[in-house]
Order: structure tokens, then sequence, then C-alpha cells
């Protein structure tokens, strides 16, 4: 299948990459985006000429004007495909522009550039079916899947009620805890901040410049934000009486739930084993995805795959961290000399 990709920022150009990494043939265009020579489309017409889909990544706002202008170029056959954040009020932009004559498919790929940077997987995408074209549905899912995304099928209004309450509320209250400066710079913190703070970090270098678009063009996002609002005003008048009535004792709304029955010592602590080994799984994939990039860049330079310098540095640093961490640093070699041998049979495989 090949592709046109209509606007080249971050997104645009996030995609590109797993295009190229799929072999899949490409052009862009963006007037005000640097775009690569080779992938160059010098005019609208051009970019859509010949290609099976059209994916149009520009800001949710640009949407029904760069379909407008995109509609006399295309030809049947021709997908539309949009990549916004939100869906509901894109997918009523699609039918009302293309309608039944172009066919078209509301997606939102829920990864962006940082997510490519650091090889993260699975590389999930929503598809909202479209009932009037459901070849071109199936079409763009296989799209999704060639390039090595997994493929949730959600209604418009089901996905933007969902990511209402995370997308949405993630950026709020990141956007909040900036503002006011909590927490910022410190030269220590809790864990429990620790992770917030990885959080607002992955919102300011993913996705920050999309903060005004995920409020406005979610038609649930008021809702959800004020809900949260209300809820936190409800637990910060509760703390206040307690405070100014020493006597009073702490309501039900002052605690937080525990796990419940479910967690005796023992079975806590396997349950979080478990979930750090599957998070080892899911940090070993990503690092044979970069080892990969790595070989790739070295055969382009004609590099030999094997840097036993690079090794051996690489492998003293792994023992000073672990002498740092309070571990064996000879059983921790051992784990890095282990995943340095499955990189190698994942390199050999390709």
């Amino acid at each position: 299948m090949s592709v046109a990709i209509l606007g080249h920022g971050r997104f645009g150009r996030a995609l590109g990459t797993l295009l190229s990494q799929a072999s899949i043939p490409y052009r862009a265009y963006d007037p005000v985006a640097e775009v690569p020579p080779n992938v160059r489309a010098a005019s609208l017409t051009e970019l859509v000429d010949g290609a099976e889909l059209v994916v149009v990544a520009v800001p949710v706002p640009l949407l029904r004007d760069a379909l407008e202008t995109l509609k006399p170029r295309l030809v049947p056959g021709q997908i539309v495909v949009d990549v916004g954040s939100v869906k509901v009020r894109p997918i009523a932009v699609l039918q009302s522009v293309c309608g039944d004559t172009i066919p078209w498919v509301g997606t939102h790929p829920l990864f962006g550039p940082v997510s490519l940077a650091l090889a993260e997987r699975p590389l999930r995408v929503v598809v909202c079916p479209s009932p009037r074209h459901p070849d071109a549905t199936r079409r763009v899912r296989s799209f999704y899947e060639d390039i090595g995304c997994e493929v949730i099928e959600q209604t418009a209004e089901s996905h933007d009620q969902v990511m209402a309450h995370t997308h949405a509320l993630t950026f709020f209250v990141a956007k909040g805890m900036l503002d006011a400066g909590s927490g910022l710079e410190v030269p220590f913190s809790p864990p429990s901040f620790q992770a917030i703070s990885r959080t607002i970090d992955t919102v300011r270098s993913d996705a920050g410049h999309l903060f005004a678009a995920i409020q406005k063009e979610n038609p649930f996002a008021a809702d959800a934000r004020q809900h949260l609002i209300d809820t936190l005003a409800a637990i910060h008048r509760d703390l206040e009486h307690v405070q100014d009535d020493p006597s009073a004792q702490d309501t039900e709304r002052l605690s937080i739930p525990a796990l419940g029955d479910r967690s005796p010592e023992l079975r806590e602590t396997r349950d979080h084993i478990d979930v750090l080994d599957r998070q080892i799984v899911d940090l070993l994939a990503r690092r044979a995805e970069l080892a990969l990039r790595a070989a790739k860049a070295k055969a382009e330079l004609g590099h030999p795959v094997l840097d036993t310098t690079r090794e051996s540095t690489m492998l003293e640093a792994r023992r000073g961290w672990a002498e740092l961490a309070e571990l064996d640093p000879r059983g921790v070699e051992e784990v890095f000399r282990a995943i340095i041998r499955l990189s190698r049979r994942g390199q050999a495989r390709r």
C-alpha cells in the first residue's frame, strides 16, 4: 500500500519512520515543516497521485480545511484517514466533507515520536469502524498491523469518553502542577512524586503542544475536568474541617482505598514481582529494537557489528551501577552478557 502523508510535523515524521522500517513507500507534503527530499511531494496533487491511503496528519482544528482542499484531487478507491487524538468531531468532519463517495476512517495512534525513540512496544492504535465504508476499515486495520501496531476498535463516542478521563485529565493535572511549580527542580522527592514527575515529563516531551486541542475538541473533556475539580474541592473541604476541629473523626473520604482481600503480604509481593518481570521483558524487547537500529547504523557506516571495546566499556559501567545498587557486580555482568547474546541472535535472524 502506497501512502501519502499530509502534514510532516511530529506525528507525520514518526509515521514516516514506521513506514520506512516496514518498507512501505510514502510521500509527504507540508508547506511549513521540512520534509526529506527523497519523500517530498512538490504539491498536493503530486502527493495524492497514485496513493492508496491518504493520512491527514494536521491539527484537529485544521482538518476541515485540509479535507476540502484535498477532496478535488482524490480519485475513487483512495482512503482518507485522520490521526487526531479525539474522534467525535473529526469523524463528523470526515462524514461532512468526504461523505459516501470518498472512503474514510477515523483513527487515533496511541504513540508518538518519544514512543518510537524509546522503542516502546506494543504500539497501539484505535480505529473507529466506518459503517459506510467497511472495506476501508478493514484495509486501514491491515495497514496499521503491517507497520507493527496493535489495533483496538472503538466507537468515536466511547473513544472520546475514555480519553476524557485518561488522556485529557492527565494533561490537565500535568498542566496544573507545572503552572503551580509543584515539586519542580527539588533535590529529593518520594517515590510517589517521582512517578507523577515521569508522567509530567512524558506529557511535556511527547505531546505537550496538544494540550488545548485535547481539552477543547473532546466533547467529554469539560465534564471530566469539572468532576475532578469538584471531587478535589470536596476533599479539600473535608481536610480543612478536620484541621479546624481536632476532635473531628477522619471521614471515609480521607482514606485511600487499600488493595483489599487480595493482598496478604506474600501474594502482594508476588504480584509486584510479576509486574516487574513483565516490565523487564518489555524493556528487553525495546533494547533489542535499539540494538537492531545500532547494527543498521554500523552497516551504513561500514563498521563491524562486533565492537569489543564498546562491549567491555559497557559491561564495566554495568558493574559500577550494580555496586551502587548494592547488587553482586559479577551476577549483574552475567545478566548483561546474556542480554547481549539475545540481541545478537535477534540481529542474526534479521
